[in-house]
């Protein structure tokens, strides 16, 4: 089978050592793009950060749903599972990529672990005051590597990356399905073969559909117009993902493809990184990841709801925002979880449910027989983000956070509140988003 070969963002690295104040000289060191391109946001700086979590009203969202009993698996370059915004809820799965790289390699998990932070980060320290909120701070991540990082010189000395291999992405989906994953999200696409499809992804998707595992996709990063389309997003049954900046547009390198089903923020959006730190960054990557959170708001509450029903109470939940067009017929705004939820409630009442629910995670997953650990050769997905993938903008690694009072969004609450009672509603909805 032909390989989709992907391509990710350029970024750049601050090392917790280098780190300065505002006074101090700038870091001599950083890995990526140009040293000038990093971002310093001071430690306590992180939840305020977060605009994406007011967007999609996620915080009254919490009230009825964290995400609990939901297994998102991250297909992407590896997930540090030791970062203390994500311990406790990664399992690790097979390495597809032949084991190109190890754990701790400055190549190694940087996009997977922003990734997997957006979906399910639960902060740390005192409280869990501290750190990156995800959107389903509750719900558990298994990691499936899939693809090199976009700067990985492996990319150019490695013919294995380009030439017939094992489609890692296929063998992931097949993998997650099998070891529990009720969402799989894929913020990647893009490169040479990436807008013609592939029959073991197509029938690969197939399977997860049919094992009722919603399936989620970047859209896009191909420009200003652009409206080709991009797989895994435009596969049937994938549910594509677009970006929208600040003011709620449609970001202007999202693809405006008629496959998109969705928008989330996708702009100077912050996030853990595999050094313990933080990254900024955008791009459609981060969108689908945002939606992939919601998306196990709705599993967790309503585990009866098939892909196609979570598809519509997205859909049903991302109404335009007054004054705010999205800027595309093809995305009906931005997604709002509190309204997803309504709409899944009302869904759940009819649901027949998925046609068969996955099985139950394992601790210590294991490569199967369709998804090896070890391969031949090399998949190299795109994970999307700015400039045709997704970017990361700036990274800002290793700080620690402090609460400052009087901050409201300085400390978004994930305790352990009672949830609302009785059906989740829409009524005295909190403050939307202020441009």
């Amino acid at each position: 089978a032909a390989l989709t070969v992907l391509t990710l963002a350029a970024a750049v690295a601050v090392p917790a050592a280098l780190v300065r104040d505002e006074a101090g000289s700038a870091p001599r060191s950083v890995r990526g793009a140009a040293a000038g391109a990093a971002m310093r946001t001071a430690t306590d700086q992180i939840r305020a950060r977060e605009w994406h979590l007011t967007v999609l009203r996620a915080q009254k969202a919490w009230h009825y749903s964290k995400g609990a009993n939901v297994t998102v698996a991250v297909l992407d370059t590896g997930v540090d599972k030791g970062h203390p915004d994500l311990t406790g809820r990664v399992v690790t799965g097979p390495d597809l990529t032949s084991g190109a790289r190890s754990p701790g390699s400055r190549y190694w998990g940087l996009h997977g672990t922003s990734m997997a932070s957006i979906i399910a980060g639960h902060g740390h320290g005192p409280g869990l005051a501290q750190g990156m909120l995800g959107v389903a701070p509750q719900s558990r991540i298994l990691s499936v590597r899939v693809t090199l990082e976009n700067n990985d010189p492996l990319r150019k000395t490695d013919t294995s990356a380009t030439t017939g291999a094992r489609d890692a992405v296929a063998q992931g989906i097949r993998y997650a399905v099998d070891h529990g994953a009720g969402i799989i999200n894929m913020s990647l696409g893009g490169g040479r073969q990436s807008y013609n499809g592939n029959p073991a992804q197509e029938n690969a998707i197939k399977y997860a559909l049919s094992k009722g595992v919603v399936l989620i996709a970047s859209a896009g990063n191909d420009g200003s117009g652009a409206d080709r389309k991009n797989f895994p997003a435009a596969y049937p049954g994938v549910i594509a993902v677009g970006a929208l900046d600040r003011k709620l547009h449609l970001w202007k390198d999202s693809n405006r493809n008629s496959h998109a089903s969705v928008c989330a923020p996708g702009v100077d959006i912050v996030s853990a990184d595999a050094s313990n730190g933080y990254v900024v960054g955008t791009g459609t990557s981060a969108s689908s990841a945002m939606v992939a959170g919601v998306a196990a708001l709705i599993r967790s509450r309503y585990p009866k709801l098939s892909p196609d029903e979570v598809r519509q109470a997205l859909v049903e939940g991302s109404p335009a925002r007054r004054g705010h067009p999205t800027g595309s017929a093809t995305c009906a705004g931005s997604v709002d979880a509190v309204r997803a939820l309504v709409a899944a409630n009302t869904l759940n009442k009819t649901s027949k449910g998925p046609v068969e629910a996955a099985p139950a995670p394992s601790a210590t997953p294991t490569p199967s027989a369709d998804s090896p650990a070890a391969d031949s050769g090399v998949l190299l997905p795109l994970v999307l983000g700015g400039g045709g993938v997704l970017v990361i903008v700036g990274l800002v690694l290793g700080w620690r956070q402090r609460r400052r009072p009087g901050d409201e969004d300085g400390a978004l609450p994930i305790g352990d509140e009672p949830f609302g009672d009785g059906e989740p509603d829409d009524d005295d909805p909190t403050p939307g988003y202020r441009l």
